[in-house]
């Protein structure tokens, strides 16, 4: 029998009692022009030293560490195929796509796997991987939340997941082929954004003939591409649930981003690794590492943490690249729904005059994108008018959680589709 989800069931919508504190609008640190990705992204390139003043990598064939294997070898049955019914992934070509900076994709594809009712025949729910994810949420990261009788009902709905833009699992990243050269884009790879990845998302969904979603949801990464999924298209989505996401990268994490492409940037692979051990420190919490490693030595004498975290790093290391983690810990870095939208507010009013409904999932013990963050951006969408509410999943893995925490995330996702 499954146990009680102890979920925190906290309520700011539209309507009910709200805090003492008024709702305050999320200040944007990002604000400004996006032409070329304009001030914006120019800040961030010249504060970390990586870009140019377009804000995106110059092609460069001379420049490329990526691997040749394109990605595919820790995914089954990928197809590259266009039936979108199979319940495989499987991959679509979709023609000359335009970046907010300007730069021109000839040649995107984006991976996918759609299962449950056909296209057409029943409510659509889109799901967004985070960071280092593929599109196969419903056979792998989310399988306990996909399927007959599963919260995310495929009796009931049809789930379509794809992988994000600049990943490396079957969608245009940098271990595609660079049509100029011949060779993988490797670093020459143009930068994109949150944005550029939503927008990427309703090609693949309009490709496909699917117009209105019943649900866009996503954890960490996905959560933000998620919302940006709603913000792009505010009439056709009855539900946003981001989880772990706010409304605007934060500073916190931004510097913690960084670290770990300056480490990347002078490493190579060597850095990833140590970037990777570097960011799982921040996806789980103290109590969890506490309770897992204290007082505990390997045989060699190694700490267990030391000896975990090094596991850690060497995992991503046999799926992963260098150039493809810069592409997407980039493009993270310029989340702000509020730019060159007139704020947060603003931008969510967009949603609310469409009846779009939202629910903000915080973590507890989530350090990256903490409670504090996810309760903003509730108050803020409430002040947009939005019906919006909070919930809080509890649990010891910090950011995590929304990876393991399945009987919470069951109860939080069946409300949202009531």
């Amino acid at each position: 029998m499954k146990s009680t989800p102890a979920i925190r069931w906290i309520s700011e919508a539209r309507g009910q009692s709200a805090p003492s504190d008024p709702p305050a609008e999320v200040e944007s640190s990002r604000a400004g022009s996006l032409a070329g990705l304009g001030a914006a992204a120019s800040r961030v390139s010249r504060a970390s030293g990586r870009g140019t003043g377009a804000g995106f990598v110059a092609a460069d064939p001379g420049i490329s560490t990526a691997r040749a294997d394109f990605g595919f070898r820790s995914l089954n049955d990928v197809d590259k195929s266009s039936d979108p019914q199979t319940g495989k992934i499987v991959s679509r070509w979709l023609g000359r796509f335009v970046l907010e900076s300007g730069a021109i994709l000839p040649d995107l594809v984006v991976a996918y796997r759609h299962d449950g009712f056909p296209i057409g025949e029943g409510r659509q729910i889109l799901v967004v991987h985070a960071l280092t994810g593929s599109a196969d949420a419903a056979g792998d990261w989310w399988a306990p939340l996909i399927g007959p009788g599963q919260v995310l009902d495929t009796d009931k709905f049809g789930i379509i997941c794809m992988n994000l833009l600049g990943s490396r699992y079957g969608t245009s990243g940098p271990i595609s082929r660079n049509a100029v050269t011949g060779k993988p884009y490797g670093r020459a790879f143009p930068r994109v954004t949150v944005r550029d990845q939503a927008r990427a998302q309703w090609r693949l969904l309009d490709a496909l003939g699917i117009g209105k979603l019943a649900l866009a949801v996503g954890g960490s990464l996905g959560g933000m591409v998620a919302l940006e999924v709603a913000l792009e298209r505010p009439g056709e989505i009855s539900r946003v649930v981001p989880i772990a996401a706010p409304a605007r990268i934060g500073q916190l994490a931004v510097g913690w981003d960084n670290i770990q492409l300056d480490i990347v940037d002078k490493l190579g692979m060597a850095g990833l690794d140590l970037a990777r051990q570097l960011a799982i420190t921040t996806y789980r919490s103290e109590i969890d590492f506490e309770q897992r490693f204290a007082g505990r030595v390997e045989p060699d004498g190694t700490p267990s943490i030391v000896s975990y975290l090094r596991h850690q790093g060497r995992k991503l290391l046999e799926r992963f690249d260098e150039d493809t983690y810069r592409t997407l810990v980039w493009a993270m870095d310029t989340h702000d729904i509020g730019r060159d939208r007139g704020g947060a507010v603003a931008a969510l009013q967009r949603l609310a005059a469409y009846g779009t409904r939202l629910t903000g999932v915080g973590i507890e013990g989530d350090i990256l994108y903490g409670t504090t963050q996810v309760r903003e951006m509730v108050k803020v969408a409430t002040a947009a008018g939005m019906d919006a509410a909070y919930r809080e999943i509890h649990s010891t893995k910090g950011h995590d959680a929304f990876l393991v925490e399945w009987d919470q995330l069951t109860a939080v996702l069946a409300e949202a589709l009531k």
